[in-house]
């Protein structure tokens, strides 16, 4: 467990459907259109609601986040941050913008607590590594720049290894660990 200013950041090795709080965010492509991986899960777990919600709103841009309710789902919303185009793969800037703006569209929408997948390491091509430097800096420059009422940030990992891997980077690279 880590912690930035008032915000807790846990990680853990499970689901990310599986989380109850406020919100989920879920690894989107510009067209909203929920396909396998994360976005696979919250399609069959949370009902087709989410995915008619996501038809209205989308498309929208490379690094944006669009909000849905849950359907089924143990929280109150779904956050669809943008890392790819469909059938693209996500860069480092698109996942920086994207956790950036999941963080902001949250925090308008009254969420303190949040679940992130790890973002654009799917079909997005992004490393585990990687992904994890990139979280951890946008939590950072959301955190220590933006009013927020944010308690608690859960990184949900796929693996076991996934899990390690950003063990591994946090433990090393966050200074303020518990």
């Amino acid at each position: 467990m880590w912690q930035i200013k008032e915000t807790v950041i846990k990680l853990k090795q499970v689901d990310t459907t599986e989380f109850e709080g406020d919100a989920i965010v879920n690894a989107a492509n510009t067209d909203l259109k929920l396909g396998s991986g994360v976005a696979g899960a919250i399609r069959v777990k949370g009902g087709p609601t989410i995915q008619e919600e996501c038809d209205k709103i989308g498309p929208i841009g490379l690094g944006e986040a669009a909000i849905t309710s849950a359907g089924n789902l143990k929280v109150k919303f779904v956050i669809h941050a943008a890392t790819m185009h469909l059938g693209g793969k996500a860069s480092v800037e698109s996942l920086h913008k994207a956790v950036y703006n999941a963080l902001k569209k949250g925090k308008n929408h009254d969420v303190h607590t949040i679940a992130f997948p790890a973002l654009g390491s799917g079909v997005g091509g992004i490393n585990k590594k990687t992904c994890a430097q990139v979280m951890l800096e946008a939590f950072f420059d959301f955190l220590m720049t933006e009013e927020h009422s944010y308690k608690l940030i859960v990184v949900f990992l796929y693996s076991v290894d996934d899990y390690q891997i950003f063990h591994k980077y946090f433990k090393n690279n966050f200074s303020s660990s518990k």
